[in-house]
């Protein structure tokens, strides 16, 4: 029974980002408890700064050498090869897995001796020791992009074959490591412990894959074939798109860099609202992206050019039913929503104004931001991927831009206002230049849905702020329960409000969602369902 649960194939976009979304969920939940013991641990200080802009290099790392080659060279290239020569789909993982281990370990042999310049670059406002300790932590994981390099590849492969179940419980994992670093390590190795938790995470992230891609008919080989012309097709596919991940690693360089310069905690407060706000960005945004890519990649193989166009308009409908609600309880309730997850130990109220305005500020571009991961996967799939890098390059400028400006006016806060203005010129450029490539998004569909999740979020919003007040009088709101009982009521109440008023307007989107719960859980073998969905880890 749990061999089958762990080895089974999802059959829609609808059901996979289902069950990726509910495993993301989990993942997130372990997210906000591993920001929660930092923040009693260590409050908002220099600790976390460090922790936080030692991830810099060997996330850069990672995401140059591994996302580019999967999102948009590798799964596209599996999925066409894996129906038509599966041996082969299975050699070009083999050369892809050797390519991109041997690659990352070039280079990041070659940064551990120059990681030292590289921080006093990265992290300019820190001092002689905080430098020292930075270097440090950034040296211990540069053993994560090599693990998390191997483990990607597989889970492209997982992703290709519909295989989501068990991809979904990778970050699951990974955070679990974390988690059990900072809990188990820290008491002994102290700052590093952190770090250590951080390796042991990516070591279950690729464990936890290898008895299902085994089970596919996946061997190890130690096959390196440069010149083979499916490794080279994903090469030419992925420059452009590891060029635009340069200019977002950048983009979040400079940032740090900025961060830097601000009060001590800074960088701690900027990733803590990050963090928040990336968890519904994940479950719903990178969740609908992932579980569309496979479809839309094989649409795009067909030429069926109006499907996708259906397919990314239904993601962007069911995307924006989830997100618009959940940006009111961000925007309403951001003052709970940071007291009840990171309100503890060290973590005091000034820490806690900072993050909740920092945190707003971010919710801004919520909608945008789950968003544009389908979009880009829209040309992906087309083997576009000049396109999202020269909007990629247009969106870094702009918050960077604005970054250095409102940084001196609003401070951290001003970093998250500066992400979201960048965030939706992003979406709106994105989507411009797709609809122009395939013809329209069925925008006539997703303005009426559009205007009926308006209505019903008003409603909402109205409901919660009304319900405040009396509710925060009957409970005791210097205590944890008193904030956690307040929060969850008005946010649980202004849900029920915004379903109910959904269903009454008879949103299309509500009643997919029924659908697709009832085939998912009750008769998993016999989905038939439709529409589009999301990526990233």
């Amino acid at each position: 029974m749990i061999r089958k649960i762990i080895n089974n194939q999802t059959k829609t976009v609808t059901g996979a980002a289902i069950v990726i979304g509910a495993a993301s969920f989990v993942s997130k939940i372990m997210a906000v408890a591993r920001d929660r013991i930092f923040a009693h641990q260590f409050g908002a200080d220099e600790v976390l700064d460090i922790y936080f802009a030692a991830f810099r290099i060997p996330d850069t790392v990672y995401n140059l050498l591994v996302i580019g080659a999967l999102s948009a060279g590798f799964i596209p290239v599996f999925t066409k090869l894996v129906v038509k020569d599966r041996q082969e789909a299975w050699k070009i993982t083999n050369s892809m897995i050797n390519i991109i281990g041997l690659s990352i370990i070039g280079i990041c042999t070659i940064l551990y001796f120059f990681t030292p310049q590289l921080v006093k670059i990265i992290v300019p406002g820190f001092g002689p020791e905080e430098i020292k300790q930075t270097v440090m932590l950034t040296r211990i994981m540069f053993l994560s992009p090599f693990l998390l390099g191997l483990s990607s590849v597989i889970s492209g492969a997982l992703q290709s074959l519909k295989s989501f179940f068990v991809y979904s419980l990778t970050p699951i994992m990974y955070n679990f490591g974390i988690i059990f670093g900072a809990l188990a390590l820290v008491p002994f190795f102290g700052i590093k412990g952190l770090a250590f938790g951080v390796i042991i995470g990516a070591i279950l992230h690729l464990t936890i894959q290898l008895p299902t891609i085994v089970h596919h008919g996946f061997k190890y080989k130690f096959i390196f074939n440069l010149k083979n012309k499916h490794v080279k097709e994903i090469g030419k596919l992925m420059i452009p798109r590891t060029m635009g991940l340069a200019v977002h690693q950048v983009n979040w360089l400079v940032m740090t860099m900025l961060a830097s310069t601000l009060a001590a905690g800074s960088i701690a407060v900027f990733n803590y609202a990050n963090n928040l706000q990336f968890f519904p960005v994940s479950i719903i945004g990178i969740s609908f992206a992932l579980a569309a890519f496979p479809t839309l990649s094989k649409l795009a193989a067909e030429g069926n050019i109006k499907k996708i166009s259906l397919q990314i308009s239904g993601a962007v409908r069911q995307i924006l039913f989830f997100i618009i609600p959940i940006m009111v309880i961000f925007m309403l309730l951001r003052a709970q929503i940071v007291r009840i997850v990171l309100g503890t130990g060290q973590f005091d109220w000034q820490d806690t104004i900072l993050t909740m305005n920092t945190l707003a500020f971010f919710a801004l571009s919520l909608f945008a931001q789950c968003i544009i991961p389908l979009l880009a996967r829209g040309f992906y799939a087309l083997h576009d991927t000049w396109t999202p890098f020269f909007i990629g390059i247009i969106s870094a400028i702009v918050n960077i831009v604005l970054g250095v400006l409102l940084k001196q006016y609003l401070g951290v806060v001003g970093l998250a206002f500066a992400l979201s203005i960048s965030m939706i010129i992003q979406l709106v450029l994105l989507w411009v230049l797709l609809r122009i490539k395939i013809g329209g998004l069925n925008e006539l569909s997703i303005l009426q849905s559009i205007y009926k999740i308006s209505i019903a979020a008003i409603v909402m919003a109205l409901v919660i702020q009304l319900i405040k007040p009396p509710l925060a009088d009957m409970v005791n709101m210097t205590k944890f329960w008193g904030i956690l009982i307040q929060g969850m009521i008005s946010g649980a109440i202004g849900t029920l409000i915004y379903l109910s008023i959904c269903y009454i307007l008879k949103l299309k989107e509500i009643k997919l969602l029924s659908s697709s719960m009832k085939k998912k859980f009750l008769r998993v073998k016999n989905v038939q369902g439709e529409v589009g969905s999301a990526d990233e880890i």
